[in-house]
């Protein structure tokens, strides 16, 4: 994926490097629904209202952002939640 730049007043470019990233969970044929609930109350501590809202937004949308923050901090969490199975990837906000 790449930046892209901006021009400030100056005509000079500039690149957002401090934007956030955002981690997308995909809708996947394997999973079951309250597996994909236990893995988003585990791994972010979410409440089972808003771990269940995301699971029916995965369930019924194809994807949904779980996280946002900086791109350190979202690749581990991407990378936990393909060790529990799921299907995710980061896009930029």
């Amino acid at each position: 994926m790449t930046t892209t730049p901006r021009h400030d007043e100056l005509g000079e470019v500039q690149v957002d490097l401090d934007r956030p990233w955002n981690v997308v969970v995909w809708n996947d044929p394997v999973n079951l629904m309250p597996y994909v609930v236990y893995v988003f109350r585990k791994l972010f501590g979410f409440p089972k209202e808003k771990a269940t809202r995301l699971m029916l937004q995965v369930h019924n949308d194809g994807r949904a952002i779980v996280a946002t923050g900086p791109r350190e901090k979202m690749e581990m969490d991407c990378f936990r939640l393909h060790r529990h199975g799921l299907w995710a990837t980061m896009e930029r906000s």
